[in-house]
Order: C-alpha cells, then structure tokens, then sequence
C-alpha cells in the first residue's frame, strides 16, 4: 500500500525536533519543482484543467448535490476589520462560527438574492451558485489573511449588498454583543464549473469540501479526514495509492502563529504511526507533499530506504 500525504505549511516556520517526520525526509527521495498552492496543487493533481481551481463547484458535489452545466463559487464568511484607511480581512478561521449561525446567514442571502442558494457545506465553507458564467480566480481567503479587502470587480455590487444583509442579520447582533467577529462579508473564490476530473488514488481523505469534491468527480473513494494515521489505515483496503490532505498549518501559518504544537500533534498522531507501518511492512511507500515551501518539496521513503543510516535526521526547518 502506498499512503500519501499532502501537508502545506510543513516548511512554513520553526518547527519542533520531530523524529519520526525527520527520518521520513531524511531517508526518502526527494524531488522539487515550483511552488504552488494547495489548490493549484489539487488542481494538477486531479487534472482540472487550466482554469482556476473551480471550489465552488467541486465542494457542491462534496455536499452530496450535481453542480450541472452551472457555475458555482465558494462563498466563504468572513470578518472585515476597520482600520484608518482601509479593511482587512479576517478569514473564518480566526474565530468560532457554528452550523446553525451559517445556516441561519445562508437563509438570508438566499432570502435576498433570489436564484444564487448560498450553501453551508461546513461552517466556515460556504459556497453559491453564480447569477452568470464566471471565472473568479481569488485564492482562498487563507492566503489573503490580513491583507486589504479586494473584491473581484464584476462581484463588488453584489458583496456590497450581501454585507448590508450581514450587518443587520440578529446573528451578527448577537454576536457583537457577546464580543465576538460578525460575518460582515464574504469572500468569493474558486468560481466555475468541473466537468471532469481523474485521481491517480483509489481514496482521498480530506476536512477541505473541494478536495473531497475533485475526488467524487474522479470517482475514487473519498471521507472526511479522520484524526490519526492509525484509523486512516486500518479503513484502507491491503493495497493501492491513497490520498489523506493534511491542512492544519494552514491557518495558524496564515496568522503568524506558532507552529510548533500543530506539527507536534501531526507527528503523535500520523508520522509517527506512518513510520511504524512502513518499518513493519504494513505500507509499501509513504510519500510527503509540500507544494507550498519557498520550493515545492516532495519526499518518497520505502522500508529499504530506512536501512540508509548514513542519511542523519536534521531538523526540517533546514529542508525548506
């Protein structure tokens, strides 16, 4: 069995020594090739197309639903923060959102806008579908944390109509008045349509509904992403190529955090298991992408390539 691993923001900063990832890099192969994100990535991956990376559409057919011959656009809540002179975005990672809040912002867009069934797929991913065709190529709202707000221009009416929704919404009342973030905007990224789409694995587990999405269009398997290597495992058939998408470094990275005890709870919980299923014989070669390093990164390690002692662990800040 093959068990590959996507893990953005691996490379991204300081990092804890973590003995079972580091002999993993040590000892495997390693290839580079140019940086990208993770939807650039996945876009490669499940051979999309040339188009942006098409969220919206994919995370409707995550939900169970058939995007059509429609376009569709992730719709994502997010906070815009007043400075002096412009407003910055605060993705929904940065703050807790529950379901029924989602649901309950979706009903009144959908209220208003009438036609466009804004969707809450998960709290924070939301998607809707487009009033016309529409490529919208703006990256995930991740990558823009902390930056100024710049919607796409053909979209700017009608953020400025979903934000006067927003702002009088009882959610968001309630909200403010126990201090926390109202959703006052969204922000549109990943719009288009997925006609097709082919997955070289035979399973995917991911949180992120597009990715999830990408797999059901190329009909490999596809669940959430469960909380440990060992449960990932002992779900997966006896062989093939299975895809697990490891995202939890993405916020905290996008927000300046520290990494340190995310890539510590990755280690417990999947490098370390990975690397004592591969000693054991279990998997045949775990592979690690890190598309999103200064230089894309990937590292394949089979059981024979643990025998190569001469290639000593180093710290993996060193590897970036």
């Amino acid at each position: 069995m093959h068990a590959e691993l996507v893990v953005p923001g691996l490379l991204g900063g300081e990092a804890p020594r973590v003995a079972a990832l580091e002999l993993l890099l040590a000892r495997g192969r390693r290839k580079d090739a140019d940086a990208q994100t993770l939807e650039d990535w996945a876009r490669e991956a499940f051979e999309l197309g040339d188009d942006p990376f098409p969220a919206g559409a994919l995370s409707v057919l995550a939900s169970g639903a058939s995007p059509g011959a429609e376009a569709w656009t992730r719709a994502d809540p997010v906070h815009l923060r007043l400075m002096r002179d412009r407003a910055v975005i605060m993705p929904a990672e940065a703050f807790e959102l529950s379901m029924d809040e989602a649901r309950a912002l979706c009903e009144a867009l959908n209220a208003h806008f009438a036609g466009m069934e804004f969707t809450a797929v998960q709290a924070r991913r939301w998607y809707a579908r487009l009033p016309q065709a529409a490529v919208i190529d703006a990256g995930h709202p991740l990558l823009s944390a902390g930056r100024s707000a710049e919607p796409p221009a053909h979209a700017a009416a009608l953020l400025t109509e979903a934000q006067m929704v927003l702002h009088a919404h009882p959610v968001n009342e309630a909200r403010e008045a126990r201090g926390a973030p109202p959703v006052n905007s969204l922000w549109l990224w990943g719009g288009g349509r997925a006609a097709r789409a082919r997955s070289r694995w035979q399973s995917v587990a991911a949180d992120d509904p597009a990715v999830l999405g990408a797999a059901r269009l190329a009909g490999a398997r596809h669940r959430p992403l469960p909380p440990s290597a060992g449960e990932w495992l002992d779900r997966l058939p006896e062989d093939g190529r299975h895809l697990a998408v490891l995202d939890a470094l993405r916020a905290p990275l996008a927000f300046g955090a520290d990494l340190a005890e995310e890539i510590a709870k990755l280690e417990r919980d999947w490098f370390a298991p990975l690397l004592a299923a591969l000693r054991a014989g279990r998997l045949g070669m775990v592979t690690i992408h890190v598309p999103d390093a200064a230089q894309a990164v990937s590292f394949e390690t089979i059981r024979g390539d643990l025998r190569r002692f001469w290639r000593r662990r180093k710290p993996i800040k060193e590897l970036a």
